[in-house]
């Protein structure tokens, strides 16, 4: 098993209230060295592994934590956050964010839970399949993002 896969199965801790978000944010140091990888998404920093061994620049893990945190208080209508988890809430390696409008059964025991909408790792991630596509206003978005059109 890869360091990766250690994370991303291992025990991951809920961001239950939006407060505990905006810690969480302000924790992570955006040159730390992050991967970025959206669910369903063809290319570097996405849904599948990196194709090149470079974290994303500091410049695009502060654009991303300042647009998805935009987009989860925008879209998840709710007075808690609960779709974030971490592999550790005061120092994290690994950060699971789920997308708002694909969540599934709301109390996570369904037979094929969605994965993941995006991931945020310190250690390169391994090749991850998408169950489905992204969306194409998510496909926009992530490009958007990196500038790529």
């Amino acid at each position: 098993m890869t360091e990766f896969q250690r994370l991303y199965t291992g025990r991951l801790w809920s961001v239950m209230a939006w407060d505990q978000l905006t810690a969480l944010w302000q924790r992570i140091d955006p040159a730390a060295g992050w991967y970025l990888q959206a669910a369903g998404i063809a290319g570097t920093q996405s849904g599948a592994a990196p194709t090149n061994a470079n974290a994303a620049d500091a410049t695009t893990v502060s654009a991303f934590i300042e647009r998805i945190d935009a987009l989860l208080r925008a879209e998840h209508h709710e007075s808690y956050c609960g779709i974030v988890y971490a592999d550790d809430l005061q120092n994290p390696r690994l950060i699971k964010i789920y997308d708002p409008n694909n969540l599934g059964s709301s109390c996570g025991s369904s037979k094929n839970p969605p994965g993941p909408g995006w991931i945020m790792s310190r250690v390169k991630p391994d090749e991850m399949t998408a169950a489905r596509p992204a969306p194409e206003n998510r496909k926009r978005w992530w490009r958007a993002l990196l500038g790529d059109s």
